[in-house]
């Protein structure tokens, strides 16, 4: 975003608008603590703001400052819908395609508001009217700091605000350790400490917080891990059945991939979950180095993200979608093997 249009962006926020504010479906950390980082500065200039997210979101996100006041559309559509129709400005975070937020795909496509977005994924499509995307940027909180602090209200951060955007650049640096993370991501994080975030408390309330069923599920996770040593390719599987069996809960399944990336040898871990109610099987792809996962989710999983952590998804059963990701490993083998 250049100089001209923060201006224009300061201009535009100079007098009271009806904002509504976006994020993927099945938000994660970033996606939550951007939204309402964001959403809570804007409620400082007394904009009329709401987080409408396209549905649930973990429970170990649901102690972030003005959780409580965020819709879900696929429960609350009919609550949502005017807000968005009626809506002067809508930012989009921490996506760029408006097929990443599910149902509500045609109405944000068909609204006449005016379209902000904020956002560090590869290949933005070209819907907003501001766009602020910076695939090096370690996470979309950090981007909305930088927005902030570029709109010349830096001093505007508080506790509130600083715990929100704290929470989304941890979790998407996997707690500072991801290559993303820069020494001017600890500077925002050092200023956000200041501000007000309690950095301990807030690990604590998203890591420690597992409960017995959860736990049992990593372990049968692990259970299921498999590699495949000569492609230097690990991969998780779990069915209907075990999610069920384990009483799953959104979020359960956060951060288990990472386990098959952890092991000595390992360039790019998969996890493969069956999900019959929305008829898919959900991908989570992960890698070392330079080899990329979106690339790789863009050619055969209908998905996308970073070079080194993507998603996608397939419509055949469990075995048949683990059978085609490991019929196309060979054809990543020079690749994967020169990391």
């Amino acid at each position: 975003m250049n100089k001209e249009d923060i201006l224009k962006v300061k201009a535009l926020l100079a007098t009271k608008k009806k904002i509504v504010i976006v994020p993927h479906k099945n938000p994660d950390g970033d996606a939550i603590g951007s939204t309402l980082g964001l959403y809570h500065y804007l409620l400082k200039s007394n904009h009329q703001v709401k987080v409408i997210v396209p549905n649930d979101f973990p429970s170990f996100l649901k102690w972030i400052p003005g959780n409580d006041q965020i819709l879900k559309y696929d429960s609350q559509t009919n609550q949502c819908n005017p807000l968005i129709e009626e809506a002067e400005v809508i930012f989009t975070l921490d996506f760029n395609a408006f097929h990443r937020t599910g149902d509500m795909e045609p109405l944000l496509a068909n609204s006449k508001a005016l379209k902000i977005m904020v956002d560090h994924h590869q290949a933005p499509d070209d819907y907003a009217t501001f766009m602020y995307s910076d695939v090096n940027m370690s996470s979309t909180c950090e981007m909305v700091y930088n927005l902030i602090n570029m709109l010349g209200d830096e001093n505007t951060i508080d506790s509130q605000i600083a715990t929100c955007l704290y929470v989304g650049i941890m979790t998407d640096t996997g707690s500072f350790r991801f290559p993303s993370t820069t020494s001017t991501t600890h500077s925002i994080v050092a200023r956000l400490i200041e501000k007000g975030a309690n950095n301990s408390q807030i690990h604590n309330n998203v890591y420690d917080t597992n409960s017995y069923e959860r736990l049992q599920l990593l372990g049968c996770a692990l259970t299921n891990l498999k590699v495949i040593p000569e492609l230097k390719t690990a991969y998780i599987t779990l069915s209907q059945e075990e999610l069920n069996t384990f009483n799953y809960k959104k979020g359960d399944t956060e951060g288990v991939v990472n386990y098959g990336l952890s092991l000595n040898g390992i360039v790019l871990a998969a996890i493969f979950i069956e999900d019959k109610k929305e008829g898919i099987i959900k991908i989570s792809l992960r890698s070392k180095g330079s080899f990329s996962v979106n690339e790789m989710s863009r050619k055969h999983f209908s998905g996308g993200g970073h070079t080194n952590a993507a998603g996608g998804k397939s419509y055949t059963s469990l075995k048949a979608t683990v059978d085609n990701f490991i019929s196309i490993l060979p054809s990543y083998n020079k690749a994967l093997n020169n990391e």
